[in-house]
């Protein structure tokens, strides 16, 4: 998929409400055992990257360093479905003290009461975290109004024509 055809699909109006939304991203990713992992995770975007960070000691990070390779969810739960699919790599950095993204992140859940406690609690946790970040390299939008899996719709023509 190309760079421009990613930026088609994140521009989509249903693509910003999801990544603007205060849904998690759910992130799967390769444990160093080698076994599946999908975790929901908070995230925020720069550009056509989605980035996370965790705490360094984290045990995705040690996975993310050994396989780089993603893929990651956003969806709402209602009907119809919302669903934004992404696959890419992610890099692992060691910063100090905490993203500016991350605090983002984290106002997108909470109301603006809660915040401030929540700021000074995590500022006063991390010296230092790993920011996580995926470079896209494949996305898809399942709005179920104008696209739906390609397996329903094969299943539709298929029906449609007999």
């Amino acid at each position: 998929m190309t760079k421009d055809e990613i930026t088609e699909i994140l521009a989509k109006p249903y693509s910003q409400q999801l990544l603007n939304g205060p849904e998690p991203a759910r992130l799967a990713y390769t444990g160093i055992d080698g076994d599946p992992r999908a975790i929901p995770i908070g995230f925020w975007t720069e550009g056509e990257q989605i980035l996370m960070a965790t705490v360094p000691k984290a045990a995705k990070v040690a996975a993310l360093r050994k396989n780089p390779r993603v893929a990651l969810t956003i969806d709402k739960g209602a009907f119809p479905p919302k669903v934004l699919l992404l696959r890419g790599t992610a890099e692992v950095e060691l910063v100090q003290g905490v993203p500016d993204g991350y605090l983002e992140a984290g106002h997108k859940v909470m109301t603006d009461e809660q915040y401030p406690e929540w700021e000074a609690g995590v500022k006063g946790l991390y010296d230092q975290m790993a920011v996580i970040t995926v470079t896209l390299t494949w996305a898809k939008l399942l709005d179920f109004e104008t696209t739906i899996p390609k397996a329903v719709e094969d299943l539709i023509q298929e029906k449609s024509a007999s």
